[in-house]
């Protein structure tokens, strides 16, 4: 009998099933919304949306896309380098450049392609990387994709990050540090004014990704650069438009001459279609939003903040989330599943997520909140989660 080339598949599947790793993919049935979702007919509070300012759904986007589809279309047909970008996409361009007090925008097909084709046109074979050990599966691939040393320091450890740079004083070449501003399992925030700082001695570029902090952070909603105010100390931000600002894509936001580096250089960028001008359409529409209803992340980290005391009220483990995303530590895979299958039946759309999404040993409940979610809403899912996991 002939040999199967893909019998390692049977093999590791199995091996996958044995940790109890095996993900469904569910079917969400009728629009996104930021508090409710419909799974096999069954409509559930949803606390597993990155929605995180109720506008994936919202009317003013809606519109504005529907009306740039009269206008643009909708396929870009090539990249940018090739056809062009589409005058909507110049607009946003223009339009994020304005909101995040930079000289220039530039925007990708995704934040994942933001940070893959970013990190190894700023260093490559023969420098240095320094990565949080929590940064995102994008910003580990792009520094992967560098070909530069990868230094990992230990998660927000800035005693680890001082001792690393000190060690690799001596080593020739660029160095960058790379973190997510606000960490998207853990909720918490990189401590990003001795990041910098030890950047400038270092004499190190620093590199933030605000994927789950843009419209969320800061006075003008910009993120954990704003908030920490080191905007003007940090050299490049990456951003999403598929979070907070309810639609799809990547940016990144910079000095003028280095953003024109990237839009000639990034392989994310100069090798895929450029996303569609519909989406950029409905970002300007939120940006819109951002700007006049500031009382929107006002409110949601309110919410995240009551949150949290309640659950630690009941005794459950909250980490050192500041944000909108609070976790609850359950360490188990197998325990953190069987809770997220009990808190769907009972009505509660709550993610379990275990590795590869987080190292063995920290699986967790992921709480995403919205602004849409109520003080009832909250209330409700602290107390089930208390029964759930509390003895007695």
């Amino acid at each position: 009998m002939a040999h199967d080339p893909l019998e390692w598949v049977h093999e590791e599947w199995t091996r996958w099933q044995a940790q109890g790793l095996t993900r469904e993919c569910l079917t969400r049935e009728g629009p996104q919304s930021g508090f409710s979702i419909q799974i096999a007919g069954r409509q559930l509070l949803n606390f597993g949306s990155n929605d995180y300012l109720g506008l994936a759904a919202d009317e003013r986007l809606i519109a504005a896309a529907r009306d740039s589809l009269d206008r643009a279309g909708f396929g870009a047909g090539a990249s940018p380098l090739v056809t062009g970008r589409g005058s909507l996409h110049a607009e946003l361009e223009e339009a994020l450049a304005a909101f995040e007090g930079c000289e220039r925008t530039l925007l990708f097909p995704t934040g994942f392609a933001a940070n893959a084709g970013t990190i190894p046109e700023l260093v490559s074979r023969g420098d240095i990387v320094f990565s949080d050990a929590k940064n995102h599966a994008s910003i580990v691939d792009g520094c992967r994709l560098s070909g530069a040393k990868v230094v990992v320091y230990r998660h927000v450890d800035m005693q680890h990050l001082a001792d690393q740079l000190q060690e690799h004083r001596p080593v020739p070449g660029r160095k960058l540090i790379v973190t997510d501003g606000l960490f998207s399992m853990d909720g918490d925030l990189a401590p990003l004014p001795t990041i910098v700082e030890l950047a400038e001695q270092a004499g190190a570029m620093v590199l933030v990704d605000e994927a789950h902090a843009t419209g969320v952070f800061g006075e003008q909603g910009r993120g954990i650069c704003e908030h920490f105010g080191v905007e003007e100390r940090v050299t490049l931000r990456v951003g999403t438009l598929s979070k907070a600002l309810g639609s799809a894509g990547g940016f990144v936001a910079g000095p003028a001459k280095l953003v024109e580096w990237l839009r000639n250089r990034a392989r994310t960028y100069a090798f895929s279609t450029a996303m569609p001008e519909v989406l950029s359409a409905a970002v300007l529409a939120a940006l819109e939003v951002v700007r006049t209803e500031p009382q929107r992340r006002v409110s949601l980290l309110q919410s995240a903040a009551t949150l949290r005391s309640n659950l630690q009220r009941w005794g459950l483990d909250v980490g050192s989330s500041q944000s909108q995303i609070v976790p609850v530590l359950l360490g188990e895979a197998s325990r953190t599943m069987e809770v997220a299958g009990q808190l769907r039946e009972a009505g509660y759309f709550v993610p379990g997520i275990r590795p590869p999404s987080v190292p063995p040993g920290e699986s967790l409940l992921r709480i995403s909140l919205t602004v849409d979610h109520s003080p009832t809403d909250l209330e409700s899912l602290a107390t089930m989660l208390s029964n759930l996991l509390l003895p007695g």
